[in-house]
């Protein structure tokens, strides 16, 4: 199933942007207030020209002090209010965020790396709270206080009005044109970021590995040009935001030395026109020089953060890229309870016209229908390449069914029942991916509560109790650093051996691939033992061990297998 709509957070974001947000209001306010300021001024200067000292000044001068106090006030709680609820929604859309990538199926082929995946969720979601706590109430000041501020000045002239007006729309329209490219620098310059993201995560989970080849160097230098190109596209983003304020002061100071120019002759007699009743006052012609400054202050603003909307933008279009044409796990939302469930009776697994894909790709098969009884053991047997892994996944839910039925217990699987059908089912896969940390957390990696005593059961079920490196409490690096092939296999059954003790279907992905026949037989020994009551259906190329199990099911070689399955045993435990 594709995700085809954006995530509830980014709606939010993008409403956001349409609408005042909250606390908004308060700092538009906050800045309007300053007309009532300037006008106090401008009410006392002229009392004073007329000649009536001080007194005159008293009480504007109180207003302006309490009209700064309320404007302090406003922005502080404007501004606390729109980062309170801007933290909220980012909290929210990192947590949609990641539990979208967690639904999705771990055969996607559109997944996003781990280091594209870390940097969506912690660089480029931060970049959304500057646009939103910065950009956004700036785009609303710009948007509202202007006209406010043009209203009052064109009741006392409109040639003052025409030149603020003039100047203003010349901002905007080279700040878009700055804009267009500053988007698609940010965007250049997140990109690279992932991508080295991406490469250093690699290159630290197999450090080890590079210290044994003699590789550090040659990491380091291509790290250090990875760094130097990220600068780069980080210095052409700054370079694009210096380009973008230069443009707005540029035309700021126009304007206001214009209309100071005109209000300065019109005061002197020598511009007679421009004025709605004749020559203007001092005090008048002083409470328009102090507006066109703030005329063009929420322009100002709006350059300061222009490089804010630029990244922002670029990350919300990055987020949305991500859980577009997303191929879902069926179930995938569904809280899972593994470890807490009895196993039942084995159950019967009937396939009618299956047909497994990739999204987007041709069909994996023809129409495939088959019948296991329950407690039988099936192995499906062929040559590497011929299918058995891409049928294994589509009956564990991971591959998605493009036709045809799965019912496991006389339970059809879809996305209401897959959850559930999953935890009756134990995963070993032919490459088992082992996670940095301790022997125990990968064995009870289904079931990180398990008492010690269960772990210590499976580890010698697996035969590796006489393994120095995999006793419990012995650390292991990403990968299986630690563990020679055939250990890492058996440290897998030993993860099979805890987890088949809640369920009552195990599939098991050629077990004993790329394994000595000493160790390949007792792997095989240890699996029909756990497997004794559940149905198991093994997929190998293995003739004697295809000879242990009930029945053998012959593949063709129509079927592709599967990508990443790392992810696989990621999303089975």
């Amino acid at each position: 199933m594709a995700t085809s709509q954006d995530l509830p957070a980014v709606q939010a974001v993008r409403r956001w942007a349409r609408r005042l947000p909250p606390g908004g209001g308060l700092q538009v306010l906050a800045s309007v207030l300053w007309i009532a300021q300037a006008a106090l001024i401008a009410v006392a200067v002229q009392g004073m020209v007329d000649g009536h000292g001080l007194r005159a000044a008293w009480a504007p001068a109180g207003g302006v002090l309490v009209l700064g106090l309320l404007r302090a006030a406003f922005e502080a709680a404007g501004s606390r209010r729109v980062f309170e609820q801007a933290r909220t929604l980012l909290g929210e859309l990192r947590g949609e965020l990641a539990a979208s990538l967690a639904a999705r199926s771990p055969l996607d082929r559109a997944r996003p790396a781990s280091g594209a995946a870390a940097s969506l969720l912690a660089e480029q979601a931060d970049a959304l709270l500057a646009y939103l706590t910065r950009y956004q109430p700036a785009r609303w000041r710009v948007q509202l206080v202007p006209l406010a501020i043009l209203a009052c000045v064109l009741s006392l002239s409109w040639t003052a009005a025409l030149v603020l007006a003039m100047a203003a729309p010349l901002i905007p329209l080279f700040m878009a044109i700055v804009g267009w490219r500053a988007k698609a620098a940010s965007e250049a310059q997140m990109l690279e970021q992932g991508g080295m993201n991406a490469f250093l995560l690699d290159r630290l989970r197999g450090l080890a590995s590079l210290r044994a080849l003699g590789a550090v160097e040659a990491t380091a230098l291509r790290l250090r040009t990875s760094a130097r190109n990220l600068q780069q596209r980080t210095m052409a983003v700054l370079r694009i935001a210096f380009l973008s304020s230069a443009v707005l002061e540029l035309f700021a100071a126009l304007g206001v030395a214009m209309v100071a120019v005109y209000v300065g002759f019109h005061l002197l007699g020598q511009l007679e026109f421009g004025a709605w009743r004749g020559r203007m006052s001092l005090g008048q012609g002083l409470f328009i020089l102090l507006l066109a400054p703030a005329f063009f202050e929420p322009l100002r603003e709006l350059s300061a953060v222009w490089h804010d909307r630029a990244a922002g933008e670029a990350a919300l279009d990055a987020i949305t890229q991500s859980a577009h044409g997303a191929e879902a796990l069926p179930g995938g939302a569904s809280c899972r309870t593994w470890g807490q469930r009895s196993p039942g009776e084995a159950p019967a697994i009937e396939l009618n016209e299956l047909r497994l894909s990739h999204r987007g790709g041709a069909p994996l098969a023809a129409e495939l229908s088959l019948s296991i009884a329950p407690g039988e053991h099936v192995a499906l047997f062929g040559p590497s390449g011929c299918g058995k892994t891409s049928l294994l996944a589509g009956i564990a839910g991971l591959l998605p069914v493009r036709g045809g039925t799965i019912e496991i217990g006389g339970v059809a699987m879809d996305d209401g029942s897959a959850a559930r059908l999953r935890e009756r089912m134990a995963w070993m896969g032919q490459r088992p991916h082992v996670f940095a940390g301790t022997v125990r957390a990968n064995v009870a990696l289904a079931d990180p509560d398990a008492p010690q005593a269960r772990v210590r059961e499976a580890i010698r079920l697996a035969g590796l109790e006489r393994v120095d490196q995999a006793h419990p409490a012995a650390a292991l690096g990403e990968g299986g650093i630690g563990l020679s092939g055939g250990e890492t296999v058996r440290l897998a059954l030993a993860r099979l051996v805890l987890r088949a003790e809640a369920a009552d279907l195990l599939l098991v992905d050629e077990p004993t691939a790329h394994l000595d026949n000493e160790t390949a037989q007792q792997v095989s020994d240890a699996l029909v033992s756990i497997a004794r009551g559940k149905t198991l259906i093994v997929a190998t190329h293995d003739p004697r061990l295809a000879a242990r199990m009930d029945r053998v099911i012959h593949l063709g070689e129509n079927l592709q297998p599967p990508h990443r399955n790392e992810e696989v045993e990621r999303a089975l435990a």
